[in-house]
C-alpha cells in the first residue's frame, strides 16, 4: 500500500513541474497551450485529481512561482547497462550533486553529454485507451501523422493500452492527428528508446535496479531511461 501511495505522489509531482514549466513556456490557458494540454492528459491518466491540476496552474501562473530547469544526465550503471535521467530542477547543483552520488554508491558513472545517449532514440510516445479503436485502420490513417510503429502494452496502472511511436520531430505532428480523429491520449511523452539492449544474469541485474529505483526516487528526477533488457 505505502509503494502505491509512494509511487502515486512521485506521478503527482512530475506531472506537476510538467505543467509548471508548460505554463510558464505558453501561459495557462491548455486551448493555446499543446504541451499543457498534453500535461493535463496525462495527469488523468494517473488519476490526479482536477483541483491539483488546477492548483498546479494557479502556483505556475502566481507570484510564488518555482522557474524548472529541465536537464538531462547521462552514465553507466554497474554491468555497462546505459542511464538517461530526466530532471526537473530549480536547483541544478543541487541536482547533479544527488545524481552523482546516486551513480556512484551503486558502483556505476556519471558520464558527459553524449556519453550514453547515441545509443537511444528520442522518440514520441502516445498511449490509447484501445477500446472502441480498429488497430490496423488506425495505424494506416496515423502514417500521415508520422506513425514509425504501433504495438500493444499497459499502462503504469497496468491497464491495457495502444502504444504509438512517433519520431522526435513529429510529436506535435500526431498530436494534432490525434485530435483531429477525437482521440484523447491517456498518456503522450518524449522517450529514449534504446536501439540495442544489454541482457544479464539474475543478480547482475538486480545490481542494475537497485540503481535505478534509487534514481527514480530522487525528487529532482523525472524518468529514468535505460537499456537493460
Amino acid at each position: 500500500m505505502f509503494a502505491r501511495y509512494d509511487r502515486m505522489a512521485k506521478q503527482f509531482s512530475r506531472i506537476g513541474k510538467d505543467i509548471a514549466i508548460a505554463v510558464k513556456a505558453g501561459g495557462g490557458d491548455p486551448d493555446n497551450n499543446p504541451a499543457l494540454r498534453r500535461a493535463m492528459q496525462n495527469a488523468k491518466g494517473v488519476n490526479m485529481p482536477k483541483d491539483k491540476v488546477e492548483a498546479a496552474i494557479k502556483r505556475a501562473l502566481g507570484k510564488d512561482k518555482t522557474d524548472y530547469e529541465e536537464l538531462l544526465y547521462e552514465g553507466y550503471a554497474p554491468h555497462g547497462v546505459a542511464i538517461i535521467a530526466e530532471t526537473a530542477t530549480d536547483n541544478p547543483i543541487r541536482t547533479v550533486a544527488k545524481v552523482r552520488a546516486v551513480f556512484n554508491k551503486y558502483d556505476g558513472s556519471l558520464g558527459t553529454s553524449g556519453s550514453v545517449s547515441f545509443q537511444f532514440k528520442h522518440m514520441g510516445v502516445f498511449k490509447l485507451n484501445p477500446e472502441g479503436l480498429d488497430a490496423e485502420e488506425l495505424e494506416l490513417e496515423l502514417i500521415d501523422f508520422g506513425l514509425d510503429e504501433m504495438g500493444e502494452g499497459v499502462d503504469d496502472n497496468d491497464n491495457p493500452v495502444l502504444i504509438l511511436r512517433v519520431p522526435f520531430g513529429e510529436f506535435g505532428n500526431m498530436q494534432r492527428g490525434l485530435e483531429e480523429k477525437g482521440i484523447e491520449p491517456k498518456a503522450s511523452e518524449l522517450e529514449w528508446i534504446p536501439l540495442n539492449m544489454v541482457e544479464l544474469s539474475g543478480d547482475q541485474e538486480e545490481d542494475v535496479l537497485k540503481l535505478i529505483g534509487k534514481m527514480e526516487e530522487e525528487d529532482d528526477v523525472q524518468k529514468v531511461f535505460h537499456n537493460l533488457k
